[in-house]
């Protein structure tokens, strides 16, 4: 065969394969995958060019129709019942496709950098506190797990790497601890399936989350990756290049809200941190078209940033953080101040990560009554030689967790030098004083790279302050 015969001939084999091309879906629509429940979900995927698709969900029996493009992609959406499970949907073009042990109920992506990646198992020398108990103890069929493979890109694309699993022993141990802590919470409160969807980056910066247009308009000194040799070079670093490989393909599953841990990297940059983490939570919900769906998020641990010589002083990220849910409506902060490790970045207490989340979820999304809040700083007056320091959301008042004082707060007088001060709490307020300051005009609490938070309302831990603005 000559070779025009033979690339006609391979040029038809091509098209007749294209024709008859099966249902394509991207991965994190599979058998194992779980729908949000009592919602109008996303589907999406590729069929063969201009003709009828059905889907088929066997919960109701229901059978949806579209017109593929001319380009083969497709898109509809499908009424899902409250939860339970499992189901089956078929796709139908001509050929069938069929995915099975579908869940409804409450599902949430899961984002940030190492400590939302760390897995059950911990990094190597780096363990997770509890974690040999879950790995035996926490298999469960009606929470499902899927983890999207690291990929930075120049350009959004459109599919991922992953699979969907049943909690089990071994996928305990590999996935995300955080995220793991969180939807179990869920799971036993709620008594519905839930489904997590993990997407980070160990190292990654906030500006590697975020969109093009939303960094160039508003943050004009980030420098933006021109070419896929700039993102290689930078990897999770790289402004825009996990937003474009990890997150832009799953924006449009329906799902009920996003947890996120991040910020380390920022550390060294924190001062615009607000309005970059704020930014970011506003381009998802837009890219979404969701709304403004929940958005949680820890707060970074205390750790000694002086063992790998950043001269930056985290509790400025820590402050910026606690601004945020003040900027963004229906977003709240988890404080980790007492579950930190002065050696380590990857704390060990994943735990409290994923329940002190799991809390907010519960409070304010699903409205469940009777758990606790996090006090926040509200204000300060000075009365003499002694600071009365005010607290939001203190209905419970707040209290040392180690006896009647603290020693992590520091008073200072107008020449801006802070010294360590004696402290006592009343109902909500705490008094802070010290006998080298006589006209006391700022106070701060554990702000500072490393301590271990010991201020806290309602058994949980009230965040680092300061009432002054002096360092930047």
């Amino acid at each position: 065969m000559n070779s025009k015969k033979y690339m006609l001939s391979a040029m038809v084999l091509l098209a007749s394969l294209a024709a008859r091309a099966e249902v394509k879906l991207p991965r994190f629509f599979s058998d194992g995958m779980v729908l949000q429940q009592q919602s109008a979900c996303n589907l999406w995927g590729t069929a063969r060019a201009e003709k009828h698709l059905k889907v088929k969900t066997s919960w109701d029996g229901k059978t949806y129709t579209t017109t593929v493009g001319q380009d083969g992609k497709w898109q509809l959406q499908v009424n899902t019942p409250v939860a339970g499970g499992p189901y089956t949907i078929t796709f139908d073009d001509g050929d069938k496709t069929q995915l099975q042990n579908i869940l409804i109920g409450e599902v949430w992506i899961c984002s940030g950098q190492s400590n939302m990646e760390m897995p059950m198992k911990g990094f190597k020398g780096q363990p997770v506190a509890g974690a040999t108990e879950e790995i035996m103890t926490g298999a469960d069929a009606n929470l499902h797990f899927f983890t999207v493979k690291r990929n930075p890109q120049l350009s959004p694309i459109d599919s991922v790497s992953g699979k969907w699993e049943e909690a089990s022993s071994a996928s305990i141990r590999q996935f995300s601890a955080t995220a793991y802590f969180f939807g179990k919470a869920l799971r036993k409160n709620l008594n519905v399936p839930v489904g997590l969807i993990v997407t980070a980056f160990g190292g990654s910066a906030c500006e590697a989350w975020m969109a093009r247009d939303w960094l160039k308009k508003d943050f004009p000194t980030v420098t933006l990756p021109w070419s896929q040799e700039d993102v290689d070079k930078k990897q999770q670093r790289c402004p825009t290049a996990l937003y474009n490989g990890m997150l832009r393909p799953l924006i449009g599953y329906t799902m009920k809200g996003a947890i996120w841990y991040q910020g380390e990297d920022n550390v060294n940059r924190a001062g615009n941190y607000a309005d970059l983490f704020s930014t970011m939570i506003k381009g998802w919900r837009k890219d979404w078209n969701q709304g403004d769906f929940p958005f949680y998020y820890c707060q970074i641990a205390p750790y000694n940033y002086d063992l790998i010589q950043w001269d930056y002083n985290s509790a400025i990220l820590r402050e910026q953080q606690a601004m945020v849910e003040k900027m963004v409506p229906n977003s709240r902060m988890a404080v980790l101040m007492d579950a930190g490790l002065e050696y380590g970045i990857h704390p060990r207490k994943k735990r409290e990560a994923g329940e002190r989340l799991a809390v907010l979820a519960l409070s304010n999304t699903y409205k469940v009554q009777g758990l606790p809040d996090f006090a926040t700083y509200s204000h300060v007056e000075f009365n003499n030689d002694t600071a009365v320091v005010a607290f939001d959301r203190s209905k419970e008042w707040v209290y040392f967790q180690n006896g009647p004082s603290s020693d992590l707060f520091e008073v200072a007088g107008e020449d801006k030098v802070f010294y360590p001060a004696k402290t006592w709490t009343s109902r909500n307020r705490v008094y802070v004083k010290s006998d080298k300051v006589k006209k006391p005009v700022a106070v701060r609490y554990a702000f500072k790279n490393w301590v271990q938070g010991d201020l806290f309302h309602d058994g949980l831990p009230v965040s680092s302050f300061r009432t002054d603005t002096w360092e930047k």
